[in-house]
């Protein structure tokens, strides 16, 4: 991304999209009984609290009644439809993961097998986006946490925190080339989530290679642990090689989450919160539901001077619903360099 004179002023960036992740499937709701819905009417509601407050993307998990997170499809098809009846403007973006909470105390946190994941482009009603993975990574959730965050909360039980620290990502090109065909062909925007620079360039790949036709809709998640580290320095090298077409939420964890999202409205990006990312305040004094965490961002967002967008602004911002027809269609809206011309291009895209 290219920052010019005037980059840092509200007048030239776009209003602010926060998304809220407020479901938290590695919790169980003793770890935070006053933020963490359980009953379908209550994880309904507490979309429209976070919408009310000022998000406008749900990043969407379900719980069973039993408080575990859910993997049926079915609750998944529930909570979307209630939500979207509830508050129709809110973006909903479900995590690709599906839930990866333990089946069981002390059991492997794991993801869903690849079939089961696939079946995401499949949910009725549809949602806006799903979130992607891309390029098998280590996702040591806990890395960066210190001892107080996870006190007294499931985390800290010695088999739950060794399955959490051992977590996997699996994304082969097997499943992130499928899955991406999947969702295009559903109309539901990929949602890329870049640990770092080599996963945003697989997927410069997938573009120029005609596999994703759409807007570079991501989320920088720098939580460690196999992922990007919340530092200045690495948020820097991660905006040089993004091109100026992408829309750029960033991701952190605990007390990371509020300084890397003032940096992230600062300079333009777009922000997400929510007990899936922190369950505290900054001086760790008491803990902090997701809507104040919502409401927090809003506040400092207006003292930079940059207003929230609504609904129905976040959708233009995001571009839901839009596709290209072409790779270079897809280059030039996105804002990268055409393809070269004439240029061996290799194995990859021709199989493409």
């Amino acid at each position: 991304m290219n920052f010019l004179d005037g980059s840092l002023f509200p007048e030239n960036q776009n209003k602010l999209v926060i998304t809220a992740a407020p479901y938290g499937p590695e919790w169980i709701p003793s770890d935070f009984p006053e933020d963490i819905p359980v009953t379908m009417a209550e994880q309904v509601q507490k979309a429209v609290d976070c919408y009310n407050a000022g998000a406008t993307v749900l990043h969407l998990h379900v719980r069973e009644l039993d408080g575990k997170g859910s993997k049926r499809l079915s609750k998944f098809n529930e909570l979307i439809a209630g939500v979207r009846k509830a508050v129709p403007e809110m973006i909903i973006q479900v995590g690709g993961s599906i839930s990866f909470a333990p089946e069981s105390e002390g059991s492997a946190a794991k993801w869903l097998s690849d079939d089961t994941r696939h079946m995401l482009a499949e949910l009725d009603p549809k949602p806006d986006q799903v979130t992607v993975t891309v390029n098998t990574s280590q996702m040591n959730v806990l890395e960066q946490m210190e001892a107080a965050d996870i006190a007294g909360t499931s985390l800290a039980q010695p088999e739950n925190y060794r399955a959490y620290t051992e977590m996997i990502v699996p994304s082969t090109p097997s499943f992130f080339e499928e899955h991406v065909r999947r969702l295009n062909k559903a109309r539901i925007q990929s949602a890329f989530q870049f640990y770092n620079i080599n996963s945003f360039e697989t997927v410069e790949r997938l573009i120029r290679r005609g596999i994703y036709k759409g807007p570079l809709v991501c989320n920088w998640v720098a939580i460690g642990g196999g992922m990007d580290q919340p530092t200045v320095y690495s948020l820097a090298n991660f905006l040089r090689a993004i091109p100026d077409g992408a829309m750029l939420t960033v991701e952190s964890s605990m007390r990371n989450v509020l300084p890397i999202n003032m940096m992230g409205i600062a300079m333009g990006l777009h922000v997400r919160c929510g007990i899936e990312d922190n369950l505290w305040n900054q001086s760790r004094t008491e803990k902090m539901s997701t809507v104040k965490q919502i409401e927090q961002l809003v506040r400092i967002s207006r003292e930079f001077g940059r207003e929230v967008a609504n609904g129905k602004e976040a959708r233009e911002i995001l571009k839901i619903g839009v596709f290209y027809d072409t790779v270079e269609e897809t280059l030039a809206a996105n804002g990268f360099a055409p393809n070269a011309k004439g240029r061996q291009q290799g194995w990859l895209k021709k199989a493409a």
